[in-house]
């Protein structure tokens, strides 16, 4: 779960650093630098534990080895990234988020931070092995434009790795699910984080993020080939995957 230039469904709260779902990038990264200190702790405990079940299967599909170049989009502090690099690959973690990225630097220094926006990319054409964003595409602001920046810059036959809340596939437990996500998950924020209405924005977002099918036929249209994904956790998870034309 990370940021990268960011939006919402209606706007950043001055008070409580919240953004909404038109998704100005000045109000998403105030809100994600207002939670980068404790973020991935909340993480892990709104999601019950799942996040490093979710980026362990993410590993396993990229299988990321020496040499290879990933660029790691919304990497936020770092934590999609760290399990890439330590089986060798060289790391690029890219985010809109100063305060992310500050406290990315500090927990793994090991790791090549870069403050930059997923939608015009700070990097030459053709250049990444694989690009990937974890929990980052639904809060740009325009995220069929990050998916041609990705295309850009990966290389002819290289792959692209979007891992995103998306929806259960089992109809009761989507039901619980949706519910789960907009009455208990800010519950749980205001008892867990410094900015509990920030958690209130990313499960609008969530609910608001198109589903399987519709995200694949985005990433078509974005020019990514051979698109299919993966679901996690029955569907509350999905990794879309594509290539690039060699």
């Amino acid at each position: 779960m990370t940021s990268a230039y960011y939006r919402k469904d209606r706007s950043v709260n001055s008070e409580n650093n919240r953004a909404d779902l038109n998704k100005k990038p000045e109000e998403v990264a105030a809100m994600f630098d207002a939670v980068a200190r404790r973020y991935d702790i909340a993480n892990d405990i709104l999601s019950l534990g799942q996040t490093k079940r979710w980026r362990k299967r993410v590993t396993k599909l990229i299988a990321p080895n020496v040499g290879m170049r990933i660029l790691d989009l919304a990497a936020g502090t770092g934590s999609s990234s760290e399990p890439l690099a330590k089986k060798g690959a060289a790391v690029t973690a890219l985010d809109f988020s100063e305060g992310m990225l500050a406290a990315g630097r500090k927990r793994r220094p090991y790791i090549d931070f870069v403050h930059g926006d997923a939608l015009a990319l700070p990097f030459e054409d053709n250049y990444f092995d694989v690009t990937t964003i974890s929990f980052g595409l639904r809060n740009t602001h325009n995220y069929e434009k990050a998916l041609v920046e990705a295309l850009r810059v990966t290389k002819p036959g290289g792959r692209i790795f979007v891992v995103e809340f998306s929806q259960p596939t089992f109809a009761p437990f989507r039901y619980i699910y949706m519910n789960y996500l907009m009455k208990a998950l800010p519950a749980i924020a205001r008892r867990t984080t410094s900015n509990p209405d920030a958690y209130i924005y990313l499960a609008e977002s969530i609910r608001a993020w198109p589903n399987q099918k519709e995200l694949s036929a985005k990433m078509s249209g974005s020019g990514w080939l051979d698109v299919h994904y993966v679901n996690m956790t029955g569907g509350v998870v999905a990794v879309h995957i594509g290539t690039k034309a060699r």
